[in-house]
């Protein structure tokens, strides 16, 4: 579906994008993570031909964005980070406006726009100002004209980005069903956005792609060892004594426990060995009563804080932003018209 070939993008002695080479498959939902400035949307620029490369090439579906634009375009379905609307048209006009930019026919336009409305949750605004509209509405409305034409790879780039929680749940379940019928490339720099939607994460950092693989294998491929906490009620010389010799492990320490009898003991062992179940029948034999046996991986922040040596990334929204926004981002139903037809709140 898409090839990218060392693709490098330079602004004089710094490079944003360092060489990137990596492919996409159909059918799948794909996430870029990085930190902010990592070229996560320099990349996608490049991808859409909005954006010239330095070195490298981008083929879609074969063809090459550069050399033969108007058939890779075909192909591509993008909203940026800032929906490049037109916000003194309705959302219908906009669409149909949409539709005959991107040479749709006539004859299929209205059906085409209709049905990319329902699926985007946009129908019953479709007669109001883009202007009028929720930040949240304005992002349906680009993922709407990203739809037009059914490209076969939609790019959405930080498309969350301001919104409140509950317009990040809507938008995420709408991106979910995307992936039912197209290609998806997601950009952002959340972690709860990619690991919540993706199939596949594409980790990104100064430019470089430092990791490609799905949620899980990242966070197994990057740990060396695995953590399981027990609680036995033994003795901590007991447990010491049921446990030696097993193969694979490699360090037990006891953690307070608050009941009496009860130890807490925390086992770390070979990434590449599974003992739980010698553990439990080591415990078994001695018996000593196991009441809680369960093990933790590397979870995606630790890969993500391993492979760029970034903070964590916070939540987009606060309790805070969703106070001052409640008037913009307001339901659809708050909104009443003027004797003059102006929208307001």
């Amino acid at each position: 579906m898409l090839e990218v070939k060392n693709l490098t993008k330079r602004y004089g002695s710094n490079t944003a994008v360092d060489h990137l080479t990596f492919s996409i498959e159909k059918g799948r939902i794909y996430g870029f993570l990085g930190p902010n400035g990592a070229g996560k949307s320099t990349t996608m620029n490049m991808i859409t031909g909005y954006l010239a490369a330095s070195e490298g090439t981008v083929l879609i579906d074969g063809h090459d964005i550069l050399k033969e634009p108007i058939e890779a375009k075909k192909r591509i379905g993008y909203l940026p980070e800032i929906p490049p609307v037109y916000t003194d048209m309705t959302v219908k006009e906009y669409l149909l406006f949409a539709a005959e930019l991107k040479k749709i026919p006539k004859a299929e336009r209205a059906s085409m726009v209709g049905e990319i409305m329902e699926r985007t949750k946009t129908h019953d605004v479709r007669d109001r100002l883009i202007r009028n509209l929720s930040k949240g509405y304005k992002q349906r409305v680009g993922i709407a004209e990203a739809l037009i034409g059914y490209p076969d790879l939609i790019i959405l780039d930080e498309p969350t980005v301001g919104l409140d929680p509950a317009q990040i749940i809507e938008i995420r379940d709408l991106i979910r069903s995307l992936g039912e019928k197209h290609t998806v490339i997601l950009s952002s720099h959340i972690l709860q956005e990619i690991s919540a939607v993706c199939d596949h994460i594409m980790v990104i950092s100064h430019g470089r792609l430092v990791a490609s693989d799905t949620p899980e294998n990242l966070a197994h491929s990057m740990s060396d060892t695995v953590t399981m906490h027990m609680e036995v009620r033994a003795s901590e010389n007991e447990v010491k004594e049921a446990l030696s010799g097993i193969s694979g492990l490699k360090a037990i320490r006891f953690d307070e426990s608050t009941e009496r009898g009860i130890v807490k003991a925390v086992i770390t062992s070979d990434a590449a060995t599974d003992i739980r179940e010698t553990v439990f029948r080591k415990a078994a034999e001695k018996r000593l009563p196991v009441l809680d046996m369960h093990s933790d991986r590397m979870s995606l922040e630790d890969v993500y804080l391993k492979l760029t040596g970034d903070t964590v990334p916070a939540a987009e929204v606060t309790a805070t932003d969703v106070d001052t926004d409640k008037k913009e981002d307001g339901d659809v139903n708050t909104t009443s018209v003027t004797a003059d037809g102006k929208e307001e709140e």
